[in-house]
């Protein structure tokens, strides 16, 4: 397991908090940022500069908030410190940011006039990972989505400038879904195993003993239940099909927004969609291992969103 937030908690936790100033703030939020890579860097050269300081001071703040929600070792310690991460919002909100990670988020509330709802949204979601590990329904899943996923998408939006409408903000909410969704069917093995989370909703399963098959499966790797991976394929199947339609609004939500954020946009959707194209060139098989997108690949999307800007 690579460092985590966890890590920096005598430096910056509930006891302790050393103060930085507002360059060192965002300085760290920036260092934070580049030292995260998922299946593309936040801080790309596709984010505009005049966003570049807000994006990550948002990245830094999910970034804590996914740490202290996983990396914590139980829930009810999570559960305190999700507390008390919620208390520092507060005290930004309040005009005495005191966490490095929120004297750099104040200045990108104050500067793009951000809706902090979108924050304490985003730390509900946190809370409801320690309570909740299984869904019932897709419904529920995308619910699940509205608190963990749609806010950032909208927080970007704030901080690009977009006053958006109805309609844009309904693209951005099932982009961003989309993300959420396209990531649990790469990572069902890995949440399986190291969070005991699975997001595979019950009502896209018919198979009985769905759940002790699929960790039995996950834990050893292979699949000696052959007419349970065959069924697995079918579920994930199933999923991928109903998680591509919400990627594909991209388009309509580029067309509403500035074009210097639609080479960022575009290449999110496009990470999100080429990690749907690769789950179905495993034929659906992520509960043995996890499809990623490829280092030459990425380099030829990055060409692709590099032409967005020149609008082509």
């Amino acid at each position: 397991m690579g460092t985590t937030v966890i890590d920096r908690l005598e430096q910056w936790g509930p006891d302790r908090c050393e103060s930085l100033t507002q360059d060192q703030a965002s300085a760290y939020c920036r260092t934070l940022t580049l030292g995260h890579y998922e299946n593309f860097s936040v801080l790309s050269r596709f984010v505009p500069d005049r966003m570049r300081d807000g994006v990550c001071a948002v990245y830094a703040f999910c970034r804590w908030a996914d740490d202290l929600s996983d990396e914590s070792g139980s829930a009810a310690l999570a559960m305190e410190r999700l507390d008390w991460w919620r208390q520092e919002l507060d005290r930004c909100i309040a005009g005495s940011p005191r966490h490095p990670v929120f004297v750099a988020l104040a200045q990108a509330i104050d500067r793009h006039t951000l809706d902090v709802e979108h924050f304490h949204a985003l730390i509900d979601a946190f809370v409801r990972d320690q309570h909740q590990a299984r869904y019932g329904t897709w419904d529920d899943l995308i619910d699940y989505c509205r608190g963990s996923a749609d806010p950032v998408g909208r927080l970007v939006l704030q901080l690009g400038g977009v006053q958006a409408g109805a309609a844009t903000l309904a693209d951005s909410d099932a982009v961003c879904t989309g993300l959420q969704l396209a990531n649990h069917w790469q990572d069902v093995r890995r949440d399986v195993l190291e969070r005991d989370r699975i997001y595979i909703p019950l009502d896209a399963v018919t198979m009985p003993d769905f759940e002790s098959r699929l960790v039995s499966t996950a834990s050893m790797g292979h699949a000696p239940d052959r007419d349970f991976l065959d069924g697995y394929r079918g579920v994930i199947a199933s999923l991928v099909q109903r998680t591509r339609p919400l990627l594909e609004r991209v388009d309509s939500l580029l067309e509403a927004v500035p074009a210097d954020l639609r080479p960022m946009l575009w290449l999110f959707a496009a990470g999100g969609r080429t990690t749907l194209d690769l789950i179905e060139r495993s034929d659906h098989e992520t509960v043995l291992y996890r499809p990623s997108i490829s280092k030459p690949r990425k380099v030829l999307l990055a060409l692709q969103a590099a032409r967005r800007g020149q609008g082509t």
